[in-house]
């Protein structure tokens, strides 16, 4: 599939590490223009460099998406700089472990702020750009954890099911214009939230995957770049399960 993807742009929120940073490289290796949103500087520019050395082409721009302001900013600078928004994968995200009533309500505002309002700020700056182009593809990111409910992440868990939601319903609303919206629920993928689980827990959730394995990033960028290729052109509000075949059991 090299090069399907030459002279389009595309967003990647979260896009300093784990599935963000392999997603962004991802497209870029599909000749596609990058810009890299987080909110951390120092890792984004290091995946603006990555991509950069391989002969890609790439911007980093620092936003933080719980804020109107810094969202409309980042789609302002991207079509600022290329002229232009065909893909987005909204992918940034935080997560929470908290027994429910023990959660404070500052972080249960975090968690939904970043979550799910951010994934709405970034589709409502997002699709207006696509409108004005006659089409585009989105990608947003949410979890098995939307599907299924753990134990310690209720919060976590709604903010991501909202996501799905959210998905659907905006798939639906966009279709007629050209605008396919999809969203991917990886299972426990091997990043660097999932390096703070203690090594012992890691492999019980391991073994726990039909495939009897942790996925990796670039499994879900490739999802991800696929579903905004013109190859899923009949595709939209779908969920990607990502997750070894744990949400079929």
């Amino acid at each position: 599939m090299a090069g399907k993807l030459n002279e389009k742009v595309a967003i990647v929120t979260g896009g300093s590490t784990g599935i963000g940073s392999a997603t962004a490289i991802a497209f870029a290796r599909e000749e596609a223009k990058v810009v890299v949103a987080s909110r951390r500087s120092t890792e984004g520019e290091k995946v603006v460099h990555r991509i950069q050395e391989a002969g890609g082409e790439a911007i980093f721009v620092q936003t933080d998406v719980s804020k109107a302001t810094e969202v409309e900013a980042l789609v302002n600078k991207t079509v600022e700089t290329y002229g232009r928004l065909d893909y987005a994968c909204n992918n940034a995200g935080i997560a929470t472990a908290c027994p429910l009533i023990d959660m404070s309500e500052d972080d249960c505002d975090r968690l939904i702020d970043v979550n799910l309002k951010g994934t709405w700020l970034c589709l409502k700056y997002q699709i207006p750009v696509m409108l004005k182009q006659g089409g585009g593809a989105i990608v947003n990111v949410a979890s098995a954890a939307g599907v299924v409910g753990i134990a310690g992440y209720a919060t976590y868990c709604a903010t991501k099911g909202g996501v799905i939601a959210l998905t659907r319903a905006a798939a639906i609303e966009y279709a007629k214009s050209g605008i396919r919206i999809n969203v991917v629920s990886p299972g426990v993928i091997e990043t660097n939230m999932s390096a703070s689980v203690p090594a012992d827990l890691l492999a019980q959730i391991a073994a726990g995957h039909p495939v009897g394995r942790n996925g990796k990033p670039e499994e879900v960028a490739e999802a991800v770049v696929w579903l905004c290729s013109d190859a899923a052109s009949f595709i939209t509000g779908h969920n990607m399960m990502i997750d070894g075949g744990y949400t079929a059991q």
